[in-house]
């Protein structure tokens, strides 16, 4: 399993203007297939609304909120963090975490979620 806090620290200028090149990608790929300019908690929804694989939707507040943590495993998972158990009869899915998270900072979170974000898309041939 990968240490977050190294990967991280260790992470130089050009590396992260990489991160913040390909995250701008991402974001002008989704503002001309939506129509929206999203955030990073709007990225996550959609990435949480493609995990769930029931289409687009209305989605309550705590759905909506499922959906964001769903994202959130799905790009953890590439750390190891996360394993996905299986889906419930509703069809969503469910993760366990398998190893603790470490505390990282605001700006290690969105360095790293960020990252796992451009992974996910490449692996999907979305950018």
């Amino acid at each position: 399993m990968h240490n977050l806090l190294i990967f991280v620290n260790t992470m130089d200028l050009k590396s992260i203007d990489e991160i913040r090149q390909q995250w701008n990608v991402v974001l002008k790929k989704i503002e001309d297939q939506f129509g929206v300019d999203p955030d990073l908690q709007g990225v996550l929804f959609i990435i949480g609304v493609q995990e769930l694989g029931q289409g687009s939707r209305s989605f309550s507040k705590n759905e909506k909120q499922d959906l964001m943590h769903i994202a959130t495993c799905r790009l953890l998972s590439y750390y190891g963090y996360y394993i996905l158990k299986g889906q419930d009869e509703e069809g969503w899915p469910h993760w366990e975490l398998v190893e603790k998270i470490p505390n990282l900072s605001l700006k290690e979170q969105d360095i790293i979620l960020k990252k796992s974000v451009i992974r996910y898309f490449k692996e999907n041939n979305f950018i």
